[in-house]
């Protein structure tokens, strides 16, 4: 990457501060752009879900998988929890959703508590195993919430047996009408649910797998207590990237966390942070990271930089970790700030190899909290940063009630937000269509083929407020 007109900025810069400059380009498609990633992450599309208590479950862990990226669980979590959704994203098939299942019996009512779980807002009605009927939130309105299942759901099955093509699966959704259909076995047992959008995605995305074909999940630990314990029983899971995660991640407990973490030997990247300088990405290489995430403050859940002052804007951030990781032969995920696809592509112009999302995920059907709605009828789920109330309480709950009340003295951070669901794109898939659409038409402009010829091709302007402000859609007139 270089500035425009070769121009050595002044101040540090955030994504909003800068812009890329369009070149000669020979690349005519967006399909003609890799997107995978060379950090050994397994990731075939640069997006990282964040290690947050109210975004990265195992909903959100097989659904971004499927499509090629990577999701963290949370550190706060207790183990067996973390082990056992390790297992069942392993357990997933990689292109079938896992479907929500009622039986004929259960009611109207047990059933609307289940379908906020899918952005498709279908469940499918089983009996000894096999599809009987389908049912969704339409076919339960105006009727009693212990009304049956089997009375209001659809008989009109259409299901398309294990091992369709994706194409064929859409063609045949298409001719009948469906916007779903169970998949079933030989023996006619459902074995998951594709959507016609399902059966498009599978042929432009790439699943993320393991050596043995199965999606794949990594896990944070924090940087007390038994750290090698915690570290050896994810790997022992499965765990295919084991993320070290601290607010401040240049301090010495990183670094003797770090030590006993590559002490186990662990044959799966490690990664590590958070740091901003140049100083953090050789002090946390030293200490055995592979990966190095950067961020310290940009979140929007995060209130660091009110709280304290420290941190830094998060393009030169990323752009000077980036430097310093290339040059000792790793990688930097940029961890924070990203609100729009042009965020994301500018993160990965700066040299990440990867880039996390956090909040922007959290309004999503597949984030792990309930969905709500609001006096006016919007929908919407609670986000909160990971130095807050709840997820301070979360971490300290083998404490005493008198540690437990001094700590909560101290918290930082929101203690929750409501996160919006876009009525456009209120799946994470949605999102994830939009981001790597704008990405992909990022190198197009640039002229680049993959992650790493992106980076080396790319001019970047600085502009004021008012440049970027000139830059936003008007969806009404002025």
């Amino acid at each position: 990457m270089r500035f425009l007109n070769d121009l050595i900025p002044q101040y540090d810069l955030t994504y909003d501060d800068v812009f890329m400059v369009p070149a000669r380009s020979d690349v005519g498609s967006r399909l003609g752009v890799d997107l995978r990633t060379l950090d050994s992450s397994g990731t075939t599309i640069p997006i990282v879900v964040a290690n947050m208590t109210a975004v990265a479950g195992r909903r959100m862990a097989e659904t971004v998988a499927r499509r090629g990226g990577l999701a963290v669980l949370p550190q706060d979590i207790p183990l067996d929890v973390v082990t056992s959704v390790i297992n069942w994203v392993k357990t997933r098939h990689v292109v079938y959703d896992t479907p929500i299942t009622v039986r004929p019996t259960d009611t109207v009512g047990d059933l609307l508590n289940l379908l906020p779980k899918r952005a498709h807002g279908a469940a499918v009605v089983v009996v000894d195993g096999r599809p009987v009927g389908v049912v969704t939130d339409a076919d339960c309105q105006a009727v009693d919430r212990f009304t049956q299942v089997g009375q209001v759901m659809s008989r009109d099955l259409l299901t398309v047996p294990a091992g369709i093509e994706p194409e064929e699966a859409f063609n045949r959704l298409s001719k009948g009408h469906h916007r779903l259909a169970p998949i079933v076995d030989q023996d006619g047992r459902l074995a998951g649910l594709l959507t016609r959008q399902a059966s498009l995605r599978a042929t432009l995305y790439e699943p993320a797998v393991d050596t043995l074909g199965q999606l794949r999940v990594a896990a944070a630990i924090g940087i007390n207590g038994d750290v090698a314990g915690r570290a050896k029983a994810l790997l022992e899971a499965g765990v295919d990237v084991l993320v070290v995660d601290t607010a401040h991640g240049h301090q010495e407990k990183m670094i003797a966390a770090l030590k006993s973490v590559r002490g186990l030997d662990p044959q799966v990247p490690v990664a590590a942070g958070n740091v901003v300088s140049a100083q953090g990405v050789r002090d946390l290489v030293a200490a055995g990271a592979d990966i190095i995430k950067v961020g310290v403050g940009p979140g929007a859940m995060c209130t660091t930089r009110m709280m304290t002052g420290v941190g830094r804007p998060q393009f030169s951030a990323v752009l000077e970790c980036s430097a310093e990781a290339r040059r000792l032969g790793k990688h930097v995920w940029a961890d924070g700030g990203v609100r729009h696809p042009r965020d994301v592509a500018l993160a990965l112009a700066a040299g990440a190899s990867n880039v996390m999302i956090g909040s922007w995920f959290a309004g999503t059907y597949e984030s792990p909290g309930d969905l709500q709605s609001d006096g006016a009828g919007k929908l919407f789920k609670e986000n909160f940063g990971m130095a807050s109330a709840r997820a301070v309480k979360l971490r300290t709950a083998d404490d005493s009630p008198f540690e437990q009340a001094r700590k909560a003295i101290f918290e930082e951070g929101i203690s929750s937000s409501r996160m919006y669901l876009d009525p456009q794109r209120p799946g994470v898939e949605d999102l994830i269509d939009s981001i790597v659409a704008g990405v992909r038409s990022s190198f197009t402009y640039a002229g680049a083929r993959s992650i790493e010829e992106f980076h080396e091709r790319v001019v970047v302007g600085i502009q004021s407020a008012a440049g970027y402000t000139e830059g936003k859609p008007l969806h009404t007139s002025w």
